[in-house]
């Protein structure tokens, strides 16, 4: 086998291993980009313990295939960056924060799709999950929840107490 052909099925391992350790992976066309857009980009999601890369969609395409999932071959069309992700929300988050803070970049970073948990995500369900707040957030709002009615028994029970 030659050395080119070793080097792609390296690559293609590389791909799979990435997918499989992540929670969500998203797809993304990434035309007329600048370096300075791009280097933008990589820093956020670097913030978010993502990892922003781009492969050949070939390569991409193979190593779905190896894991038995063929949805992806329509988007594997075109400029295509790949990010994995360590949680189902933070990469949708992160693209539609950059199109917000940044309207520049609505037509020049489009997700396509996305792989969260082992299923197929459509560009509109790439929204929804950029809609939902970060685990942490939700942690907080959960926490606030349930103290909420103690803290009010509390507050009555302490005007008793003064007789107010």
């Amino acid at each position: 086998m030659s050395a080119n052909l070793e080097a792609k099925k390296s690559v293609v391992e590389e791909i799979k291993g990435k997918i499989e350790a992540s929670k969500s992976v998203v797809l993304a066309n990434y035309n007329k980009l600048t370096v300075l857009e791009v280097t933008a980009l990589r820093n956020k999601f670097k913030a978010v313990n993502c990892e922003y890369k781009v492969y050949k969609n070939t390569l991409i395409r193979k190593a779905f295939e190896e894991l038995g999932v063929s949805d992806f071959n329509a988007d594997l069309n075109g400029t295509t960056a790949i990010v994995f992700c360590p949680d189902e929300t933070s990469g949708c988050s992160v693209f539609a924060k950059a199109v917000k803070e940044t309207p520049a970049l609505d037509e020049k970073i489009v997700p396509k799709s996305a792989y969260v948990n082992g299923a197929y995500v459509d560009k509109a369900g790439i929204k929804a999950l950029a809609a939902i707040p970060s685990r942490e957030v939700l942690i907080a709002k959960m926490l606030g929840c349930l103290q909420s009615p103690i803290t009010n028994l509390a507050y009555v029970l302490n005007s008793i107490a003064q007789g107010k």
